[in-house]
């Protein structure tokens, strides 16, 4: 995998045409788009199936949470259209998440390949007060540990996972389950309205596997050059760079 492609770029936009232009922008910079709950609304399928028949791959991140046979159904249709990436809540349970990979494998019959099936653990905007008024107990890191292990015995592919549990869940789920870090701000950009951030290089060197960006880039003077300035500091990864003898 090249690090290009494990970029991706949230497209938070209420209408297909304004995507459809940064994706133009950012056409050969960045590995995947995401489309998520803003843009879906607003367009619908259309701008996913858009994006895919013009080549792009992309991450639904519309977060399913729902009884089991719903998210079955949500997870077949959007397998069958072609997403490369979708998402569903863990704390929708063991069940729900079973029922996730069962819909998003007949959905993909046709077309041969299983779109990569993530739990959401604990957003990224959450903090442990957050969680203490939602009755979670412990630090948000405990929390995101037990749910991505619920994910994992459920034979989801990763987690959504903030990079301050990165290192964590690399060393407890294994070298193989997939980790997709939010959440992202270069050194010197604003936090907005994330609570658990953390530099590119920083997420990669902890283990993050996919690294989702979006205002850093999307609300760039120039959007191509965020993401290669992105791409740069990537590479500064201890995970691409060769020891030397």
């Amino acid at each position: 995998m090249q690090v290009r492609d494990r970029l991706i770029v949230a497209l938070d936009f209420n209408t297909a045409e304004a995507a459809a232009q940064m994706t133009d922008k950012l056409r050969g910079h960045v590995g995947m788009f995401k489309v998520g709950m803003e843009a879906f609304t607003a367009e619908g399928p259309k701008m996913v199936r858009q994006l895919i028949d013009s080549g792009e791959k992309v991450f639904l991140d519309l977060k399913f949470h729902d009884i089991p046979n719903t998210v079955h159904g949500a997870c077949r249709v959007a397998a069958a259209m072609g997403v490369t990436m979708l998402n569903v809540h863990a704390l929708g349970g063991n069940k729900m998440m079973r029922a996730a990979i069962e819909g998003a494998t007949e959905g993909a019959a046709k077309r041969g390949v299983r779109p990569i099936v993530l739990a959401v653990t604990i957003l990224t905007s959450l903090t442990g007060d957050d969680l203490d008024g939602l009755g979670i107990e412990g630090p948000p890191e405990s929390a995101v540990l037990r749910l991505a292990r619920m994910a994992q015995s459920e034979g989801l592919d990763g987690v959504v996972a903030s990079a301050k549990e990165v290192s964590i869940l690399r060393r407890e789920c294994g070298p193989d389950f997939l980790i997709v870090t939010p959440g992202i701000r270069p050194a010197g950009v604003a936090a907005n309205d994330q609570s658990r951030i953390a530099t590119p290089q920083a997420a990669l060197d902890d283990g993050a596997d996919y690294l989702v960006v979006g205002r850093p880039i999307t609300a760039a003077p120039d959007p191509a050059a965020a993401a290669e300035a992105i791409l740069e500091e990537m590479k500064t990864s201890s995970r691409f760079i060769s020891p030397t003898a």
